[in-house]
């Protein structure tokens, strides 16, 4: 008998507490409990968190009239180029910088696709080649931003792209006033995209990607530039 209750005392934890390891009230299954709380507020949050990024988005339209010293787009397809340089000939920006653009793409492929003009390419247009995703964008921009002393810049990006870029962008350059231009997302001008499987998978995509941004500002973490080196370009831009 003695050893019966010797061996349940040591299954319990030390004998005679009535509260061991694996008890009711015991230390591991209060982590467990309080860990499963933990689990599923930050389930919720994050749930809650994708329906105000995804109703943001939906509702963005671009600004009826915005005046800004130079315009900047960054690239993710023609339809942004086009929107950008419409805004250029409009005169919403004295000058336009196309970031992130492929180094093996010459200026002359993206005035062709775009039905674009060469006399406004060669009087108010910059190609930047050196970004290589969005915190490359950003730095980027800030560079340009600084050596032609702009001091407000419209953004053109997608809608679902908007948020980030300025996140990141305002992170870069502090002192240059960044003015969201979303271009609409024709997937996403449906109130049911959530039923594509594609827009969906475009709309979880960036705001794990916006996230992941919003937490590298609170904590402080950092990571690359996000800039091809110097020498994979040449003085004509393109890949050497």
């Amino acid at each position: 008998m003695d050893r019966m209750t010797s061996n349940r005392a040591w299954r319990n934890g030390r004998p005679g507490s009535g509260a061991g390891l694996f008890s009711r009230k015991g230390l591991i299954r209060r982590a467990l409990r309080y860990g499963g709380m933990l689990v599923i507020l930050c389930a919720a949050v994050l749930v809650a968190g994708f329906l105000i990024f995804a109703d943001s988005v939906t509702s963005m339209r671009p600004p009826e009239t915005v005046k800004a010293d130079a315009i900047v787009v960054l690239t993710g397809g023609y339809q942004r180029i086009e929107q950008a340089i419409d805004l250029l000939r409009r005169g919403y920006g004295e000058r336009l910088l196309i970031s992130g653009v492929n180094p093996q793409t010459t200026p002359g492929q993206i005035r062709k696709a775009t039905r674009t003009s060469p006399e406004i390419f060669e009087c108010c247009v910059d190609i930047g080649y050196g970004a290589i995703d969005t915190i490359g964008n950003a730095n980027e921009t800030a560079i340009w931003t600084r050596d032609k002393g702009y001091r407000s810049v419209l953004v053109v990006t997608s809608n679902y792209h908007l948020a980030r870029s300025l996140m990141e962008l305002r992170r870069s350059d502090p002192d240059t006033d960044f003015i969201g231009y979303p271009v609409v997302n024709s997937d996403l001008k449906t109130r049911a995209w959530y039923s594509e499987p594609d827009a969906m998978r475009t709309m979880l995509a960036e705001y794990g990607k916006t996230v992941i941004a919003y937490i590298r500002g609170v904590t402080g973490w950092s990571r690359d530039q996000g800039l091809r080196p110097e020498g994979e370009i040449t003085e004509s831009g393109r890949a050497s």
